[in-house]
């Protein structure tokens, strides 16, 4: 039977490997929530632009806009 100090670093080892890979599956879900709320901030300045373009408000809203994304 192995001593205790000699399956400590294997033990850390395969602790590391395992952190690895939840480090990477956390980086994945990050982006993909990350997508989903810029899709979000674009439909809704779309729909913004949208009401404003049916009410009248179009070219006050273009010109916030434009100074929005120039930034």
């Amino acid at each position: 039977m192995k001593e205790p100090e000699d399956m400590i670093l294997p033990l850390l080892r395969e602790i590391r490997s395992d952190i690895q890979e939840v480090r990477v599956e956390m980086r994945e879900r990050l982006d993909k929530l990350e997508s989903s709320q810029k899709t979000i901030r674009q439909a809704l300045t779309a729909d913004t632009m949208m009401s404003k373009f049916v009410t009248g408000d179009f070219e006050e809203a273009s010109s916030s806009w434009n100074a929005r994304w120039k930034r």
